[in-house]
């Protein structure tokens, strides 16, 4: 292998390390995620913590700005006051949405 295919993949080990990393950091702890609850429909595009339908992984695979079908952790008791054009946040998936 020559010394720049091993520069290449060096590089990309340490991006996924650091992505990985960073992703741990970014991640609620136990009790935060216990003083928070899941609204559907109030995820832009790209920017769901999980659960986007089919076809989709998971955090960061929406496709569509407000998808009824994705969520993002919010403190509780906020969901349903969170207005988007598309109307309020849901505690349940909104269908066709």
């Amino acid at each position: 292998m020559n010394t720049p295919a091993k520069l290449m993949i060096g590089a990309g080990a340490l991006l996924a390390f650091g992505a990985t990393a960073a992703a741990a950091q970014n991640r609620p702890s136990a009790e935060q995620e216990r003083a928070m609850e899941k609204c559907y429909g109030v995820a832009k595009a790209g920017q769901n913590d999980c659960a986007a339908g089919p076809g989709t992984t998971c955090a960061g695979t929406s496709t569509r700005d407000y998808q009824g079908n994705a969520w993002k952790l919010v403190a509780k008791g906020t969901c349903t006051s969170i207005r988007t054009p598309r109307g309020p946040g849901s505690l349940s998936p909104i269908p066709n949405r």
